[in-house]
């Protein structure tokens, strides 16, 4: 019963939100004999529930006729199926949870939905989805929430996110574990997500006391022009599976402390980490007496995510995912002239002329190839070698790929995870006939693993860089390899495809760096030298061009995109001069 009191499941707007509506689908996991007496139990006692004030909530709770039975039902509900899945507990999560956090409470009147783990595609717990009506009364109370906030002093803000950042810190370990769980990446690189939030908290912090704009000289006399930076309102966040929470960190971080509100729509298929990252900013919130509404979540489908692209009320959507899905939703947002912030998708080269680190080459390929099942959107899926050391760099990358272990992420030293979804594993099946078709050439994988999850072979093929599947991201651990004369053609070939989002090239010529890094060098938003397409630091404005959408999130100046700017001219004299020396009567 202790468990109950833990998580003040008799405090009246819980009872509300998780029971009123649906008796069933607050018992999702209990027994039909459990549901029926779970029904009866809380029928008897929720008119009495309600009646309760939080103070004293738990000793009279315990009065309560068939209480002791009524906790027994719902600790009943909060259990896993699994005992690996108990950690959950530890972060606010059960078998079955409410899946939107609008107005500073949890619900979810929409579908009931399950999440897998995609190392078994088994059941890890049951969500209840928003519905579009959850999804208004959150934008309403969204919308009244803004209007406090934006009054909040900047640094009193950063002072929030820093808090953010320490129930972070506190819940680092479970949270990324369940990273691990819910997506499929190595518990490293879960860790490693989670960690990536923190830090940005941090850099937000600083960010909150440099919101700064600029004294400009004016040609008046009595005259002086500055800018002001004011938030935008409401920001809205679309992300993806594979950081299902590192992508709300680099935009939710910086748009607070720029004093906007916060609605997000997590990944459907990673319902969980949405949850209970809401769960640490909503109890920082009402730590500080703040709306709930400041921060508003929705786990769902397309209709959450094509509500939040027509809202006006948004003033700003970020979304993050694929190339195709981005331009239909920047085109919505166009429609009513809001801005869009698009991460969309990449398809990174690495260059590795015959002068390079062959070895740290090597190293960095495997991690940026193989890391996160080639899930990335900074995956490298070409590899471009210059002609004399062709041979020698695959035949190390062929050595070193065979020593990559396979298997459940969250057991120690596994290097590669299932791929997300079974969807994922059919289209990784798919990619492999069409590579085959246009006469690729396949050095190592190019299978499926037979298991429970979805697991498939780390794959190398030889192909032509004008082959259209070259074109396309396939979003998998699938590396082509290929071969050039001169750095100038290899600029050629990484430049050729639509995406533009990281590159990298291994040498050690001054001469070539800077031809990289120029003008006449690589196209993409992150332009690397001697390390990996992938694992950005926070510190750099993140994003790429072309067909990768143009947006910049987390550092550097990207907090611009987050407020909106005014040029003010004041004038503290008694004449009116014009500009450009007008005579106007």
């Amino acid at each position: 019963m202790d468990k109950i009191y833990k998580y003040n499941l008799v405090h009246p707007p819980y009872v509300t939100a998780l029971f009123r509506s649906q008796a069933e689908k607050a018992s999702v996991c209990l027994s039909p004999l459990l549901k029926v007496l779970f029904s009866l139990s809380f029928h008897i006692n929720f008119n009495i529930l309600l009646s309760l004030s939080s103070s004293g909530t738990q000793e009279k709770a315990r009065k309560l006729p068939f209480f002791p039975f009524f906790c027994v039902c719902v600790i009943a509900e909060m259990g896993f199926s699994r005992k690996e899945y108990e950690f959950l507990s530890e972060i606010g999560l059960s078998s079955g949870n409410l899946g939107c956090f609008v107005n500073g409470t949890w619900k979810g009147s929409g579908p009931v939905v399950s999440t897998l783990n995609p190392a078994n595609n088994q059941k890890i717990a049951e969500v209840s989805e928003a519905s579009i009506q959850d999804y208004e009364e959150g934008m309403q109370a969204c919308s009244e929430a803004a209007k406090i906030w934006m009054q909040v002093p900047a640094p009193k803000r950063g002072d929030i996110v820093r808090q953010i950042g320490d129930a972070l810190r506190s819940k680092l370990q479970q949270l990324g574990r369940l990273v691990s769980l819910e997506m499929g990446k190595i518990l490293p690189e879960g860790i490693g997500e989670v960690q990536e939030i923190i830090d940005m908290c941090d850099f937000a912090v600083g960010l909150s006391r440099q919101l700064n704009g600029s004294v400009i000289p004016s040609e008046r006399p009595n005259h002086m022009m500055l800018e002001m930076w004011n938030p935008l309102g409401i920001v809205g966040v679309i992300t993806a599976f594979n950081f299902p929470c590192a992508v709300l960190g680099w935009n939710a971080c910086i748009a607070l402390v720029c004093g906007n509100c916060v609605v997000w729509k997590g990944a459907p298929t990673t319902p969980l980490v949405t949850i209970a990252m809401t769960k640490l900013v909503a109890e920082v919130l009402e730590k500080n007496n703040l709306p709930g509404a400041i921060f508003t979540s929705f786990c769902g489908g397309a209709e959450i995510g094509e509500a939040i692209a027509k809202d006006r009320r948004i003033n700003l959507v970020s979304f993050t995912g694929s190339s195709k899905v981005g331009v239909k939703v920047q085109q919505t947002v166009n429609e009513r002239f809001g801005k869009c912030l698009l991460e969309l998708s990449g398809n990174n080269a690495i260059i590795v002329m015959d002068d390079a680190d062959i070895k740290l080459a090597v190293r960095s390929v495997l991690f940026a190839a193989v890391g996160t099942a080639g899930q990335r959107c900074t995956t490298c899926r070409r590899l471009l070698l210059q002609e004399s050391i062709y041979r020698t760099v695959v035949d190390q990358l062929l050595d070193v790929y065979k020593q990559v272990k396979i298997g459940d992420p969250l057991e120690k030293g596994t290097l590669l995870g299932p791929l997300h979804t079974s969807s994922s594993r059919k289209n990784f099946e798919k990619g492999i006939e069409i590579i085959k078709s246009q006469g690729g050439n396949i050095l190592t994988g190019g299978g499926i693993i037979e298991s429970e999850g979805n697991f498939v072979q780390p794959t190398i093929v030889e192909i032509s860089p004008d082959a259209d599947v070259v074109k396309e991201e396939l979003f998998a651990p699938v590396l082509y390899v290929m071969k050039f004369k001169t750095l100038k053609e290899a600029i050629e070939i990484n430049n050729s495809v639509p995406q533009g989002l990281s590159s990298s090239i291994f040498t050690s010529k001054p001469e070539f760096i800077f031809k990289w890094i120029g003008p006449q060098g690589s196209d993409t938003g992150i332009v690397n030298v001697n390390i990996p397409t992938n694992g950005a630091e926070i510190g750099g404005a993140f994003g790429g061009e072309k067909a990768t959408g143009g947006g910049r999130e987390a550092g550097s100046d990207s907090w611009k995109q987050y407020m909106r700017r005014s040029t003010c001219t004041i004038n503290y004299g008694s004449e009116l001069p014009l500009a450009q020396g007008i005579n106007f009567g």
